[in-house]
Parts: C-alpha cells; sequence; structure tokens
C-alpha cells in the first residue's frame, strides 16, 4: 500500500528552550498536534493531499500562536496583510494571494483561485472582491487583533524598523529572539499524489505592501508528482531569490537525490551561502518526508501510515 504522510510547520527562527515557558511550550505542541491531526484524518480516510494541507493550515491559521490568519502580525500601518499559496503536484495547478485584509483563512482563498480562476495569483484590493465573489468567510479587524501582536508592533511602530516575529518583544536587540512566522503543510496521500500549502502574516511594521515568499510558487510553496512537495519558512527575500522550493525539486528531478539530500544542500549550503535563515518540510512521492531548519529551532510536526507522530520545536 502507498504511504501516506503529513507533516506542518509553524515558523523557524531563534525559538530556544530557556526563553520559553513550560505552559507555552505545551501550548504550541498542542496546536502542532491538533494540525497535522487535521490533514492526517484526510489522508486516512483517502482524501486527497490538497485538502489535507489544506485543513491542516485553516487549523494553525486559527490559532493565534502563529503568524498567519487570526495571529497575523500588525503592518506598519497598523493593519494586517496577509499572503497564502497552495499547490498540488499531479497537474502542477497552484493558486496564491499576497496583501490580503479580512480573509478568515487566506489558504481557503488561494485554493479557491486555484480551483475557480483562470489564474495562479491575486493580489490586494481585487483578491478580496473575487474572495466575496467566492463567498470566503470575511471578518472584521478585531478578528484579527491580539494584545501579544499589537505590544510588538507598537515598540517599533515610530520606527522605520520592520520586525520579525518575536517571541520577546523586550528583547535588547531586536534580531536577538527572532522567529519566522509562517505555517505550512505538505503532503503525500493513498494514491501517490502531493500537495503544499503555506500562510503568513508577513513582518511586523512591514511597508510599502511588501510581499516574502509564502505566495511565490517556487520559492516558498511548491509540488510536483516527480519529485517532492515543499513548504518553506524563513526571510522570504533570501528564499525567493534562491527560488528555494523549486530548487530542492530540480535537485531531485536533474540530480538523482533523495529529498533529505535535496532539502538539505538547499538549507544548509545554497541560503546559508546568501545569509538566507530558516527552513522547509517536505515529502516525496514515497511518502518519505524531511524537515531541515538551519535556524535555532522550527514548530514542525509529522504523522504517517508507518506509524510515525512527532511534534517538535528545537533543534
Amino acid at each position: 500500500m502507498q504511504k501516506f504522510t503529513i507533516t506542518i510547520h509553524g515558523g523557524a527562527g531563534t525559538i530556544l528552550k530557556q526563553d520559553m515557558t513550560s505552559e507555552l511550550e505545551n501550548l504550541y505542541l498542542a496546536a502542532l498536534q491538533q494540525a497535522q491531526d487535521a490533514g492526517y484524518t484526510i489522508l486516512e480516510n483517502g482524501g486527497t493531499a490538497i485538502d489535507a494541507v489544506v485543513a491542516s493550515v485553516i487549523s494553525l491559521e486559527n490559532n493565534v500562536l502563529f503568524n498567519a490568519g487570526k495571529g497575523s502580525v500588525f503592518t506598519k500601518k497598523g493593519e494586517h496583510e496577509m499572503d497564502a499559496s497552495v499547490m498540488e503536484g499531479k497537474n502542477l495547478y497552484a493558486g496564491a494571494v499576497a496583501g490580503v485584509n479580512n480573509i478568515r483563512n487566506p489558504i481557503e482563498l488561494a485554493l479557491a483561485v486555484m480551483h475557480h480562476s483562470n489564474h495562479v495569483f491575486l493580489s490586494g484590493q481585487g483578491a478580496v472582491d473575487f474572495a466575496m465573489q467566492q463567498k470566503i468567510a470575511l471578518m472584521p479587524d478585531s478578528y484579527f487583533f491580539s494584545q501579544f501582536r499589537y505590544e510588538q508592533w507598537k515598540a517599533v511602530r515610530d520606527s522605520d524598523t520592520y520586525m520579525l516575529d518575536h517571541n520577546n518583544i523586550e528583547s535588547e536587540s531586536l534580531m536577538k529572539d527572532k522567529k519566522f512566522g509562517t505555517v505550512g503543510a505538505a503532503a503525500c496521500d493513498k494514491f501517490g499524489n502531493l500537495a503544499a500549502a503555506t500562510s503568513t502574516g508577513g513582518m511586523t511594521n512591514k511597508q510599502y505592501n511588501r510581499i516574502g515568499d509564502t505566495p511565490v510558487i517556487g520559492s516558498g510553496t511548491y509540488a510536483n508528482n516527480n519529485t517532492c512537495a515543499i513548504s518553506c519558512t524563513g526571510h522570504g527575500e533570501m528564499f525567493i531569490r534562491a527560488v528555494a522550493a523549486y530548487d530542492v525539486s530540480c535537485l531531485m528531478e536533474y540530480k538523482g537525490l533523495s529529498l533529505k539530500e535535496a532539502m538539505n544542500i538547499v538549507v544548509n549550503d545554497k541560503l546559508k551561502k546568501i545569509d538566507g535563515e530558516g527552513g522547509m518540510i517536505g515529502v516525496d512521492t514515497a511518502g518519505n518526508f524531511a524537515m531541515i531548519f538551519n535556524s535555532e529551532g522550527m514548530y514542525r510536526g509529522v504523522k504517517n501510515s508507518d506509524g510515525i507522530n512527532e511534534v517538535a520545536i528545537y533543534r
């Protein structure tokens, strides 16, 4: 029987055990488990990889702990601009949105773009208009407000500094305790089909409608049944420059490398050479998985039909 697998992430960066209370750690681990269970249940019942990754990402978007959906950070203007993308490996269909606000689950909108438009990538007000046409759930600004994110923004809103997704807003150095807030999932279903999905709230205090790698097909998200499905989390500018997700697929296709070998080269060699911090999760068509990062930690998890069921945070 075809092995089926789902792997998830909730962001990477300087995530240290000494900075985490046991209570908060348990909340993160429980949230990761809940998200991967959501996707795995679909796979177990014969559902598709695309439905599984979307279910897992929705679970993470609905949790204020993660910088996506409900937990999205504030922009320079004190607003929320969210990005998301999804791709399935059988036909290379993909959908992505960037700079959207008031969308409860941006990954659902990305999926709607894939299924119900003739396009791959929509942005801003046009994407929101399409969401209303597709009856995607919208929420008021208050839904996206959290005191924790507000305090992060308040610390830097009067400067031109953007912040990565901090765990500790009182850090002396803005870069000491950085976390790249993104959520994602990659899966292989019972039919050997692959899919990946990624969603983010971006960077705190970001300006100029900045967009990172998350919605860029090939950089933050990629899936191809000939090779792998990948979801990335990290310093988006570097992941865009490296075309990180697609590069894993290329190394597998043209060099014959395994998923783990290819991911290791991209994360620990190519990205490191351009100061690209972060990580990625991936699965291949045999249901093998890898979760590789060059930062101090990455919120991550994996569950498959071989009985593996793990969630983790630190290196």
